[in-house]
């Protein structure tokens, strides 16, 4: 080898490294009580899928949903949920260099039981939905990391069909429309997935829009909802229905294309699934089963935008609140909350299927994960 490829291949060396170094996985948990560790952080090795503990905070209660702003220095949490009269949201300042996850300040959510934060691209608002009192509030983010207080509150009584889980609205997400422009809540209560227009620059940044809804199959139970890269097709995942239900996306506005079941049809009831996810490259959508099948469907997407089941895995755990992908789409992370463990898959770019690399980390009742490269 002569010096010119030397020096180029120990500079590529060098750069998978320090890019292998600077991803970090977050993990919530239902701690239930502030002496137990709240959240964990860790460092994931983008090469091996290795997970090395790096920092982690204790003294704030059942953080059950994070959310990291886009420039990496704060992490927002769903705090106090599963909290009878309670539900917060918390702010941590996030630093590598020094290691630490430090608290900076908490408000209250708005209505129980916070289940789902989102940030604006901006970094300026953070967004939570309430799932027992079926409501979103809208924060705005001060300079320095800390939430201000309540710009926005909305809350909704309607239900819908099962006398058993719909007697009442169950807001259990807000995501941000592709171009933030729009925010929509899958309302697992009502049947229904709300939209406001989003206004960045107003005091109260959510505004009605002419269409506030799109009505999903009743007992559906919308619960998580993303976009696809090419920001033409929303996707929601159905916990009661065990469903996808696949959308043509324009302007704030929703129209069903598809509906598809995330489990196989030898299973006819007792559905449970949460999380929803679709591959950097557009091309592969995931999406967890809980229950009696703990596992993850996994989806080819079509340039038009439907779905073809391609197989399962298992997570390897019970009970798959939220799993999340790193930002190359090389690996998937998934959590077990009854289990308490947290895997790495692989993600076979051309086959879109998973294999478990690494060790699992243990997290008693993790119930979140994100990703982040910092």
């Amino acid at each position: 080898m002569n010096l010119k490829n030397f020096i180029i291949t120990i500079t590529f060396l060098l750069s998978c490294n320090l890019f292998s170094q600077n991803t970090y996985v977050f993990l919530g948990s239902y701690n239930r009580d502030k002496s137990a560790e709240a959240i964990q952080v860790y460092q994931l090795d983008t090469i091996s899928g290795k997970l090395t503990k790096f920092t982690s905070v204790t003294n704030i209660v059942n953080p059950s949903y994070l959310t990291v702003s886009p420039n990496g220095k704060y992490v927002y949490a769903c705090t106090d949920t599963k909290t009878p009269n309670a539900g917060s949201v918390s702010s941590f300042e996030f630093s590598p260099s020094n290691k630490t996850l430090t608290f900076l300040n908490s408000q209250r959510s708005g209505g129980e039981n916070p289940v789902y934060v989102s940030v604006h691209k901006t970094g300026k608002w953070i967004v939570n939905a309430n799932y027992t009192e079926g409501s979103v509030s809208v924060f705005s983010v001060l300079e320095n990391g800390k939430i201000d207080s309540i710009a926005q509150n909305f809350q909704y009584m309607d239900g819908s069909v099962n006398k058993e889980r719909q007697t009442r609205s169950h807001v259990h997400s807000a995501v941000f429309s592709p171009q933030f422009d729009y925010l929509f809540l899958p309302d697992l209560g009502a049947d229904k997935i709300r939209c406001y227009a989003f206004d960045e620059n107003q005091k109260r940044p959510l505004v009605e829009t002419k269409n506030p809804f799109t009505k999903t199959d009743l007992e559906a139970g919308p619960r998580h909802f993303t976009f696809h890269p090419n920001q033409k097709y929303g996707y929601c995942i159905e916990e009661m229905a065990g469903q996808i239900s696949v959308y043509s996306y324009e302007n704030g506005i929703l129209n069903k294309i598809q509906r598809i079941a995330t489990h196989p049809d030898k299973i006819k009831d007792g559905f449970e699934s949460s999380d929803i996810h679709i591959s950097p490259d557009g091309k592969f959508l995931y999406a967890t089963n809980r229950g009696k099948e703990n596992n993850i469907a996994i989806f080819s997407i079509a340039k038009n935008g439907l779905l073809k089941n391609i197989g399962y895995q298992s997570t390897l755990g019970k009970h798959p609140r939220v799993f999340a992908m790193d930002e190359s789409g090389k690996f998937l992370v998934a959590s077990n909350v009854n289990t308490g463990n947290v895997v790495v898959f692989k993600r076979d770019p051309k086959t879109g299927l998973l294999k478990k690399v690494g060790k699992e980390v243990k997290m008693e009742n993790v119930s979140c994960v994100q990703i982040k490269r910092i």
